[in-house]
């Protein structure tokens, strides 16, 4: 009895942000299969890596299902949390990143996760701001680079949307993730120059900097399909952040480990296949080992994630009350 009320209590205390390893995961997925068409290789590693990004989100659905059904008031205390809320939107980003990775095997179930995972993203998107614009307690200190998720996550949406053949709706998404890129982007660099430091279980969502860029980079691509000017903004920028942060490589690594290590993964792969991507409109082989080289470390890095979140399971580190 005992055993059972504190697996319950564990169910309540499921953190939306669990899906961010999926979103992980996908990244991992699609930097792979970028790889493989760069390299011209097929190392079968596809159905394997997206088998496991599948069961992995039915997973966390079912489990986040449970508690919305049992721990509704929970529930409702993360969609008011000034930094939880903005997790929500990474169960619409990951059926859009799982979209994405299977457009090349299965078109069919590609078109459709796109679908449901763009109109779940605007509506969350929605929420999210409204939520924002009329707030009562939100204060600076509650901003990190999460707050980029639900709205900049638009700009994931071109990069099944053009190949599906949504043009007018993949400028919507992206137009949408653009601007609050930038106004985002601009209250973060206030925050951290400004006022106290992040909170050290939040330090890594840093990474998170990377991710706009790069995926910009991506879809701006899709969109015009050729490497203009501002094509090489967005590249460079997020290749900027990444050596920002890897220069403060010593300070990540002083951190225990929370399941915002997550955040390190997503914006690696993004930034990996942005730079395998600059290679396919470059010729250019310094971006080949590069983006090579960020999609062998993000490999370890997800390896190394994996591991750490089964032992903080198994040693009850996850799922109590404050994380």
């Amino acid at each position: 009895m005992e055993i059972l009320e504190r697996q319950r209590g564990r169910l309540e205390h499921f953190p939306i942000s669990s899906f961010a390893m999926v979103m992980g995961l996908s990244g991992l997925t699609i930097g792979w299969e970028k790889a493989q068409k760069v390299l011209d290789l097929d190392l079968g590693v596809t159905p394997w890596l997206i088998g496991t990004t599948t069961t992995l989100l039915v997973v966390l659905c079912l489990i986040y299902a449970a508690k919305l059904v049992l721990y509704r008031g929970a529930v409702i205390q993360e969609l008011r949390h000034p930094v939880k809320l903005n997790f929500f939107p990474t169960i619409s980003i990951s059926l859009l990143l799982l979209s994405i990775a299977c457009l090349p095997v299965m078109p069919g179930a590609g078109r459709m996760l796109w679908m449901v995972g763009a109109a779940l993203h605007l509506v969350i998107t929605l929420y999210v701001m409204n939520v924002w614009m009329h707030h009562e307690h939100f204060q600076v200190h509650h901003m990190n680079p999460a707050w980029f998720i639900p709205a900049v996550g638009n700009i994931l949406v071109p990069v099944a949307g053009i190949p599906l053949g949504y043009t007018d709706l993949s400028w919507f998404f992206f137009s949408i993730g653009i601007l609050f890129w930038l106004i985002l982007m601009t209250i973060i660099v206030y925050r951290v120059l400004f006022h106290n430091p992040i909170d050290e279980r939040l330090m890594p969502t840093l990474f998170i900097l990377i991710a706009p860029p790069a995926i910009g980079f991506i879809a701006y691509m899709r969109l015009v399909g050729e490497l203009d000017s501002f094509a090489r903004v967005l590249y460079y920028a997020g290749l900027f952040l990444t050596l920002l942060l890897f220069t403060q490589a010593t300070r990540f690594l002083r951190l225990g480990f929370f399941l915002s290590w997550w955040a390190y993964s997503f914006p690696l792969a993004a930034i990996s296949i942005a730079s395998l991507l600059m290679f396919e409109q470059t010729g250019q082989d310094f971006y080949r080992y590069l983006g090579m080289g960020l999609l062998t470390l993000l490999t370890g890095i997800v390896a190394l994630l994996l591991v750490r979140t089964a032992v903080a399971v198994r040693q009850n580190g996850i799922c109590v009350p404050g994380h």
